[in-house]
């Protein structure tokens, strides 16, 4: 990852993460939304995007797990509790970093639940092996997606999983991104701080180039669309305007990005993408 783009993403969260706390609690992620019976309660909703993305997978008992890019540790502390786990989460968000560390004693969890401030691609051997390494969200961020697979590949034990979750593009091999969807996607990297986009079948081609076997991968973008809309009611909310009122620019930009991702996931841009796959 760039010096730069490292440092603009870190800025970003240290200067969002306390008004997404206050608002919306410790899973810094979508919620999932069925259409048979769809969440009143967002919060749940979000808790209920980890149970069905663990189940997807068939994750059962994982000792040793790495939350690569793990936020202020919501996912970790949760995969602590469901499965006894020992879990490290890495972020280099340094307001993140303190969050977790102090919600994770708050929890009682700090036996089992430690956080690592640095860049993703920086962790050496001293990590792992793991049985699990969990990606919620994170993989949007980091530019060299065969870097993050291949340290993903290296830092699993054999017989070991990756389970990503992450923002993609529609796949683009038969028919290219339009000029309008171009420029959206432009839009949200330079708001968001992200490198260039790709599709959930660019990111199943690479894991396989990488080594992964047992491939499988998921798009449930229609489960998680109305995110999207709760958060912007939630950033127009008086309690929202008042706390962004006391954040950074970079916030107050990132708020606005809010209806290109709506946009986005209405024209079918933006894709949800899960992927499983495991170490030989």
């Amino acid at each position: 990852m760039s010096t730069d783009l490292h440092k603009r993403i870190s800025q970003f969260y240290d200067q969002s993460t306390d008004l997404w706390l206050d608002i919306w609690g410790e899973h810094m992620h979508h919620g999932y939304y069925p259409p048979d019976s769809p969440a009143r309660n967002h919060q749940q909703a979000q808790i209920r995007l980890i149970e069905e993305a663990l189940s997807w997978a068939n994750i059962e008992e994982p000792e040793d797990v790495l939350d690569a890019g793990c936020g202020v540790g919501g996912s970790a502390r949760y995969l602590a509790r469901k499965y006894g786990a020992q879990v490290k989460g890495v972020n280099i968000s340094s307001v993140q970093i303190q969050r977790a560390r102090a919600l994770t004693d708050q929890a009682d969890l700090s036996d089992r639940v430690t956080f690592s401030e640095q860049d993703l691609l920086s962790i050496d051997n001293s990590f792992g092996p793991y049985d699990l390494i969990w990606s919620m969200e994170n993989a949007e961020h980091i530019a060299p997606k065969e870097d993050m697979l291949s340290l993903f590949y290296d830092r699993l034990r054999p017989g070991g999983r990756v389970l990503m979750i992450t923002w993609c593009t529609r796949d683009t091999s038969q028919k290219p991104l339009t000029r309008k969807e171009e420029q959206i996607l432009k839009k949200l990297c330079r708001l968001y701080h992200l490198p260039p986009w790709i599709s959930l079948a660019r990111y199943e081609e690479l894991s396989r180039e990488t080594g992964f076997r047992d491939i499988q991968t998921a798009d449930w973008s229609a489960y998680v669309a109305p995110f999207w809309g709760a958060v912007i009611r939630s950033a127009l909310s008086v309690r929202g305007l008042r706390g962004l009122a006391k954040t950074g620019l970079s916030t107050v930009r990132g708020a606005w990005a809010m209806r290109y991702m709506q946009q986005g996931y209405r024209s079918g841009l933006i894709r949800f993408g899960l992927l499983q796959a495991t170490k030989p």
